[in-house]
């Protein structure tokens, strides 16, 4: 499929979840290649779609860095959502400032309470989110559907970008001038909280700059799209 084409569909289905969603659709955006590609998209061609991004407190300076550009470049408003202080701060003083790096349990801890509690106060009272997942990040995105049901947030999910690649992201991006993270120019690929992002060499997954220090059968996946439900399938979907 051509580039122009996957921008279409990508507008068309964003369009078609501004319309049947209204005011109670959201895009949550982290802010990635793809993330500042979709965020273009919606301020040119669907306008009004609400766009927030999670502050986990410990995110690279480049990153706050692309917050203050998105909003310069586009005029728009860019809503930014905290992790609760007093669950914050209990976590650290039972636990250690980076307890992230002793084990599996204790990472998906310090990301339940810093992306999947604060993610999950934003979407009270949503219908649906977007996302900016593709394919093409790893084999547990593969099957990814346009629409989905997510049953960890009770919403509908919408994956636009999904049958875009990395080439499509960085051609669109080249053509149209869009603001991006300026960590990609340090071959990160996927950027999360800066203690646990790093660059990748050449052949490596783009996920494997993420908890690298963990187990390679570990599916480095925050929590946010653990489980996948194609509308229609009911419960028992493939987990991602």
């Amino acid at each position: 499929m051509a580039l122009k084409d996957k921008v279409n569909t990508t507008v068309a289905l964003l369009r078609q979840a501004r319309k049947k969603h209204g005011d109670r659709l959201v895009y949550p955006c982290a802010l990635g290649s793809e993330g500042v590609v979709q965020i273009d998209l919606i301020q040119k061609y669907a306008p009004g779609i609400r766009v927030l991004t999670l502050d986990t407190g410990r995110l690279p300076q480049e990153t706050y860095e692309l917050m203050e550009r998105l909003r310069e470049h586009y005029g728009m408003e860019l809503e930014v959502v905290f992790p609760d202080r007093e669950e914050v701060e209990a976590m650290v003083n039972e636990h250690g400032v980076n307890l992230f790096y002793r084990s599996v349990e204790f990472r998906k801890m310090c990301c339940a309470v810093r992306k999947i509690h604060p993610l999950r106060r934003a979407l009270q009272g949503m219908e649906a989110w977007i996302t900016g997942r593709r394919r093409d990040q790893s084999a547990d995105r593969a099957a990814i559907q346009p629409v989905e049901d997510d049953p960890v947030f009770g919403l509908v999910k919408y994956n636009p970008m999904l049958d875009w690649t990395e080439d499509d992201i960085w051609a669109y991006i080249r053509e149209h001038d869009v603001p991006y993270n300026r960590l990609h120019d340090k071959h990160y690929v996927s950027i999360g909280c800066a203690c646990c992002t790093r660059a990748i060499t050449v052949g490596e997954d783009p996920r494997a700059g993420r908890w690298w220090w963990e187990n390679e059968d570990t599916v480095a996946e925050c929590g946010l799209h653990v489980t996948r439900l194609t509308r229609g399938e009911g419960e028992g979907g493939e987990g991602i």
